[in-house]
């Protein structure tokens, strides 16, 4: 659907498919419904800017390169999943990981 909708105003878009698809306004709040903190933007950012710092001088590679190679790996994925336990992992463990490919 990007194809087709990437011109359009995405508030427009939005309502018109909660009315196509007949979605009715709810109260959920799965934050404030949470048990524990959730962290923000910028706990994660420091978590990745761990990782690629780590990643650029261990490959001795520029950061912007590193960046790059971290956001596109399965990591990237794992990191943002703040649920599982790989957002709270130690940096040495999170680049071990990084260089094997998977979760070890």
């Amino acid at each position: 659907m990007a194809d087709i909708y990437h011109s359009d105003n995405i508030d427009r878009v939005s309502d018109d498919f909660i009315k196509e698809a007949k979605i009715s306004t709810g109260n959920f709040n799965n934050v404030s419904a949470c048990q524990y903190a959730i962290p923000s933007q910028w706990d994660i950012g420091k978590v990745y800017k761990r990782l690629i710092k780590s990643v650029a001088e261990y490959e001795k590679i520029g950061v912007i390169d590193a960046l790059f190679k971290v956001y596109n790996s399965f990591i990237s994925a794992k990191i943002d999943d703040y649920n599982s336990s790989m957002y709270y992992e130690n940096p040495s463990y999170l680049l071990e990981c990084y260089l094997e490919n998977k979760v070890i």
